[in-house]
């Protein structure tokens, strides 16, 4: 079955990501790939070149690696370098967006993220809430005008989350709850699966079928079994496969994914199909 990888980012973007040897963010590179169980913590210096990082990809049997850009302080990716990122292998390689609202202000935000669906040929526009310099929740009314954007573009829209939320206040998937409720059309990945709150979590996928889980990394966390739990029952249709890499190797996140011990079709729908209808990859077809 074919592979896509919810949440991937070449090295060679950010030095955040581990591209820059002897500098302290190569250092937390390594201490994130340690925390997480990361087999090989230096692998992310094979990505280091777009051809290092598809060779990567193919080593691990990945089809297609979803990039999903930041732009906070600190790490600032433009999306035009995505794009160009992007354009190496249009079909492989598929960029969402980012914004920063606080930075930008809410109209300069909102046309940009505009300009990168509909000109730049991005799938998405991710939303780092509680990572902004003025962080907030998912549901924050200054995100309102870029969830009301995508889904008049009938794009995703991508959520931020995690333990490594500057205020773990802001890290709160009941949040999701009403920006799902506000807006029902509308796509919502949670990256990160909002982790430790997985029960939280996966109670607000079980009351909007627009909410979609993508643990990645968290999903090998203490506590990440529910997630499983979930996608073998109400939640498989909305459970994602991500790999995080540069922070896990690629291969070893699909071997272990593999080994979570979901049902063949919860498997099959987490690793591609729910992908291909979220993003309109075309993978059916093929």
């Amino acid at each position: 079955m074919p592979v896509v990888d919810m949440r991937s980012r070449p090295t060679f973007l950010h030095k955040f990501f581990g591209a820059e040897p002897d500098t302290p963010e190569f250092g937390v590179a390594r201490w994130l790939n340690a925390r997480v169980g990361s087999r090989e913590v230096e692998h992310f210096t094979r990505g280091a070149t777009i051809d290092g990082f598809r060779a990567e990809m193919d080593g691990a049997g990945i089809d297609v690696a979803v990039m999903v850009a930041r732009s906070v302080p600190g790490v600032r990716i433009s999306n035009d370098a995505l794009a160009q990122a992007a354009g190496h292998d249009p079909k492989r390689l598929i960029g969402i967006a980012s914004v920063d609202p606080v930075k930008l202000g809410r109209k300069a935000a909102v046309a940009e993220a505009k300009r990168a669906v509909t000109e730049l040929g991005f799938k998405g526009i991710n939303l780092d809430a509680g990572f902004y310099r003025e962080g907030m929740r998912a549901d924050d009314e200054r995100l309102m005008p870029l969830y009301e954007l995508c889904e008049k573009l009938a794009v995703p829209a991508f959520v931020m989350s995690g333990p490594t939320t500057p205020d773990l206040r802001l890290n709160d998937p009941l949040a999701v709850d009403r920006v799902a409720k506000t807006f029902p059309k509308l796509p919502i990945v949670c990256c990160h699966g909002f982790y430790p709150h997985v029960a939280e979590m996966v109670t607000v996928a079980f009351r909007n079928e627009n909410v979609f889980v993508s643990p990645d990394m968290y999903t090998f966390a203490p506590g990440g079994g529910l997630y499983v739990e979930a996608a073998n029952g109400f939640m498989k249709d909305q459970f994602l496969f991500g790999s995080s890499f540069p922070f896990r190797p690629m291969r070893q996140g699909v071997e272990d994914f593999r080994g979570l011990g979901l049902s063949e079709e919860a498997l099959d729908a987490a690793l591609w199909r729910n992908a291909d209808r979220l993003l309109g990859l075309g993978l059916a077809q093929g």
